[in-house]
């Protein structure tokens, strides 16, 4: 007994050696896209609108001298607490921008086909009531949208609005790992609307992992083909990929743009309670089975919540964001965009050695956009 302990005790040492051993990933880096060269010192953060209908607001506490872009961020489906996004929206509003965060879902409330109305109302609504604002000071001229999972068919419905109700022209779309969309009629999901009624001028980006990529590559394409009035120059299909190079692993998942921050939790933000009811005046809100989340998506929701902020969060969500924001407000394209050498870099791990670089490609034409592989780089064997 005595022997087996020793040996496991041996084993487990050597384990525990090479870990502290291991490489590391690149940190977030200290200027440029993705990293740190932040204005001011915090980030203001409200809420605007009622506890049903309203959204999170978030901007450095330095005042700005010149108005600021926007960068709305539509949430996954289930996804409604800023907190889960926390890291990457402290980035956005200390580099510069005012970040809105729509609520566009009432969990266990809101039916998928009602969220972009919703979504809709509610960004015009909060762009009407920051308009006068000195410290907010929205530059709608600068207007990026970005979706994740189910909050990609939104961001593309309120595209297809702009210019409608107060919504609007978004000059970027990123959409990270799409989906929820309602293949039917009948069918539980998000519907998509007319595509192509995006202004012809958006970038538009997809990104997703090489981890669970099949059903957001779908999508991804679908949205590639059916915005036919967006040249092919103005898109990019992207891929993340994962890489165990060191310790910890970088898992390029349907999770990992989620960056859970203390202080950014809607528990921390509270939003005005609803004006009170007519209690004689009957509700139309009538239950429905797809207002539920399904299994899937509460544990997608819960992996949100505990996904770590690493290298793929600072040099390819975050700088993506960065430099695409960048070329799309000074009128450059996607296949401008792709030629940058910092896009698809991710830096090295400690000892040297290179992360897996990104993948990018500008689809030959949006006709065939579906019909194009993804040419990621291959797979390292270890």
């Amino acid at each position: 007994m005595r022997r087996s302990l020793m040996t496991l005790l041996v084993l487990g040492s050597c384990f525990a050696a090479s870990w502290s051993q291991a490489a590391t990933s690149p940190k977030q880096p200290e200027q440029g896209p993705g990293g740190t060269d932040y204005v001011g010192e915090g980030v203001t953060k409200r809420g605007i609108g009622t506890a049903s209908a309203g959204a999170y607001v978030f901007h450095a506490n330095t005042p700005p001298t010149e108005p600021r872009p926007v960068v709305v961020i539509l949430h996954s489906w289930g996804g409604t607490n800023p907190g889960l996004y926390g890291g990457w929206i402290e980035h956005l509003a200390r580099k510069g921008n005012l970040v809105i965060f729509p609520r566009f879902q009432e969990v266990n409330r809101t039916k998928p086909a009602d969220a972009t109305k919703l979504a809709a109302s509610i960004l015009a609504n909060t762009l009407e009531s920051l308009a006068q604002d000195a410290n907010a000071r929205p530059d709608l001229d600068r207007v990026a949208y970005i979706g994740h999972l189910a909050g990609v068919p939104v961001a593309l419905n309120l595209a297809t609005g702009a210019g409608q109700e107060g919504l609007p022209q978004p000059k970027l779309i990123l959409a990270l790992m799409p989906g929820g969309i309602a293949s039917g009629e009948k069918s539980r999901g998000i519907p998509l609307d007319d595509l192509a009624a995006i202004d012809a001028s958006t970038l538009l980006i997809t990104m997703s992992g090489d981890r669970d990529y099949l059903p957001a590559d779908r999508t991804a394409k679908r949205i590639l083909k059916e915005t036919v009035q967006i040249p092919a120059s103005r898109k990019l299909f992207m891929r993340v990929g994962s890489d165990d190079h060191g310790y910890p692993a970088l898992t390029a998942t349907l999770v990992s743009p989620g960056s859970p921050k203390p202080g950014y939790d809607a528990a921390d933000i509270k939003l005005p309670p609803d004006p009170p009811k007519d209690p004689k005046q009957k509700s139309p809100w009538k239950w429905s089975a797809d207002m539920s989340l399904t299994g899937e998506q509460t544990l997608l929701t819960v992996q949100i919540g505990n996904n770590a902020t690493d290298t793929l969060d600072y040099l390819a969500f975050w700088k993506t964001f960065d430099l695409a924001a960048e070329a799309a407000f000074t009128g450059k394209d996607a296949a401008a965009l792709r030629k940058d050498a910092r896009l698809t870099d991710m830096g090295t791990w400690t000892d040297g050695w290179p992360v897996r670089r990104l993948s990018a490609e500008v689809p030959k034409d949006p006709a065939s956009a579906e019909d194009q592989p993804a040419k990621g780089p291959r797979r390292r064997l270890n």
